[in-house]
């Protein structure tokens, strides 16, 4: 007697069927498990990412309380005084001065050595962004120090208006 495996007799016998069933049984279980592993990981990232603005919120809640007037909130420039002075390789203003020589100096150095179109294809879009973020921070700091001081030496002094003749 003469086999022919491709016959449909032979193709779905009972054992196959079973094997079919099984394999697609498996097939629905592991997309099931990889479903439920990638909402996990989504929920857990979500949470966490939460947790850091609940926390980001409430330091520049805390900040602004403290000195409203003053834009020394991480949220109004983007980056905290600290990260700024990091990052152009300046001292933190000591006292409320601060060298702008010197800022000016590492901004222009820095700002330069990352120009994207300058030969070497070393620059940088993005730290040239960072460095400019810095200078514009650490000038916003030294604007509101100065405001500040005038403001103190005013109290001082006495309001004395200024007088102009036509």
């Amino acid at each position: 007697m003469h086999l022919n495996l491709l016959s449909p007799s032979s193709l779905f016998t009972s054992a196959s069927l079973s094997l079919l069933f099984r394999a697609t049984q498996m097939a629905h279980r592991i997309i099931a498990q990889i479903v439920l592993t990638g909402g996990r990981v989504f929920g857990r990232a979500f949470a966490e990412a939460y947790k850091q603005a609940q926390a980001s919120s409430q330091y520049a809640r805390a900040a602004s309380k403290n000195d409203p007037g003053a834009l020394n909130t991480a949220a109004s420039s983007g980056m905290t005084l600290d990260e700024a002075c990091k990052i152009l390789n300046v001292k933190p203003p000591q006292g409320g001065r601060m060298n702008m020589e010197q800022v000016m100096e590492r901004f222009k150095k820095l700002y330069d050595l990352n120009e994207p179109k300058k030969g070497g294809g070393g620059g940088s879009f993005y730290i040239q962004s960072k460095v400019l973020r810095a200078r514009e921070r650490i000038e916003a700091e030294a604007r509101s120090a100065e405001r500040k001081a005038q403001m103190e030496k005013e109290i001082k002094e006495g309001w004395k208006p200024k007088m102009y003749r036509e």
